[in-house]
């Protein structure tokens, strides 16, 4: 593969992750990106609807996941749908996918370290320890792949304990109103709405990205990444469907739209509000066990493309001791350090699922060319997931369209004006 060819001397990611270790990084992903943060965006767009948002997003999130696995079954390598483009499509299809991948999960390292700080910091302190969260799991990176899978298991299941308490306080010991849900079929914004809340809530489920961007480090590969993906979107989906009952029956359509933090206000409504300081706990847990794992996501995606040129090559170095992409850990750090000082949470949603769906977009296709032996889903999932990529991008916030247009352009940009130097004879003006 052209991948391999381009490595040069560096060494290879080591292979020491089982099944259960990439599921347990892709759910730290979905969990905290999701459950304690979109749900007030997708609430503001479609008010109850939002749970006809969350299926949609739910399907678009399957088809799109039998597209990677069926992908990092074959290309079992770090870059995921970057590597997959490359190979299926060709290298602008490729960059395309590495390109929107990187500036839409940078965006979301920032919404996580951001909600970190929501969670647990007076507002005049939210961005220094944002900025802190980010400094101390990019040298947790930066140590090894087995301290980030461990990070991450602990994280998992202290934030599903917290999520199983939530749904005790509010539809078991709370006041649940099954009223509080009319309407859901027919939402006041009808479905340009809908869809908008499907494209803001697919955010929550894009996790399942961190493990085949993960391939070169999985055992197994074949075997591990399918049922690492599948497993960790089925139990996802289980989650939020419960999770988007239990605020918008406790509080309302306009309260989940208006709070900040809808699970604790959801607990707080009801007798078992001295439960909140452990919500708010839990949600910094989680949305630290997302920012771990998109750190880990992005810095391969970034080693991979600095491997073909499409990014500096410096970024394409190795560690020769913890076998990590240090360079890239470390900029991209840099990177949303910076984005933490300056962007808002809720915009940072909107953008990470602007890249994200673009780059799901080029995997269905990607997945679409495969045959034989290489097929394992039909191609009309595929299809699926290439259509509602399309429309739920197109349904985003306008401001959010035109700004990640932008950055785009500049990434195209670069990658002419590097691929144009790169063929211009040593010594030549």
């Amino acid at each position: 593969m052209g991948t391999d060819s381009t490595a040069g001397a560096q060494p290879a990611l080591a292979r020491r992750l089982g099944t259960a270790d990439a599921m347990m990084i892709g759910l730290a992903s979905m969990i905290g990106a999701g459950v304690f943060t979109v749900f007030a965006p997708a609430a503001q767009a479609a008010g109850a609807g939002l749970l006809i948002g969350l299926g949609i997003a739910a399907v678009v999130a399957l088809a799109n996941a039998t597209s990677s696995a069926q992908l990092a079954a074959v290309y079992p390598t770090s870059g995921g749908t970057y590597v997959y483009g490359r190979e299926r499509l060709g290298p602008w299809w490729g960059f395309g996918a590495g390109w929107a991948f990187v500036i839409g999960k940078t965006a979301s390292c920032a919404a996580m370290a951001l909600a970190v700080a929501e969670y647990v910091a007076p507002e005049a302190w939210r961005r220094p320890v944002a900025l802190a969260a980010v400094i101390v799991l990019a040298a947790l990176n930066y140590r090894g792949i087995t301290k980030t899978m461990r990070a991450a298991r602990v994280i998992v299941v202290a934030v599903l304990a917290v999520l199983v308490l939530v749904l005790a306080a509010t539809l078991g010991a709370g006041d649940p109103d099954a009223a509080n849900l009319d309407g859901w079929a027919s939402p006041s914004a009808g479905w340009y709405g809908v869809l908008q809340s499907a494209g803001l809530l697919f955010f929550a489920f894009a996790g399942y990205a961190r493990i085949a961007t993960l391939g070169e480090e999985v055992r197994d590969p074949t075997r591990t990444i399918p049922r690492a993906i599948l497993g960790a979107l089925a139990v996802a989906v289980g989650l939020y469907a419960l999770v988007a009952i239990a605020v918008l029956t406790v509080l309302g359509p306009d309260g989940v739209a208006s709070s900040v933090a809808p699970l604790a206000a959801a607990v707080d409504a009801g007798p078992w509000s001295a439960a909140v300081p452990i919500v708010r706990a839990g949600a910094a847990v989680a949305a630290l066990g997302a920012l771990l794992a998109l750190l880990t996501g992005v810095g391969r995606t970034t080693l991979a493309m600095a491997r073909n040129d499409d990014l500096p090559r410096w970024l394409a170095a190795v560690h020769p001791r913890y076998l990590v992409p240090h360079h890239a850990e470390v900029a991209i750090a840099v990177v949303v350090g910076v984005l933490v000082l300056t962007v808002d949470l809720r915009d940072a949603i909107g953008f990470s699922s602007f890249g994200v769906l673009l780059y799901y977009l080029i995997a269905n296709l990607s997945a679409w060319t495969q045959t034989g032996a290489d097929r394992r889903y039909p191609r009309w999932l595929q299809g699926i997931g290439a259509g509602g990529c399309t429309v739920l991008v197109a349904t985003l916030p306008p401001p959010t369209i035109a700004i990640g247009v932008g950055v785009l352009a500049v990434g195209v940009a670069y990658r002419v004006l590097r691929h144009r130097a790169l063929r211009r004879p040593r010594g030549a003006a």
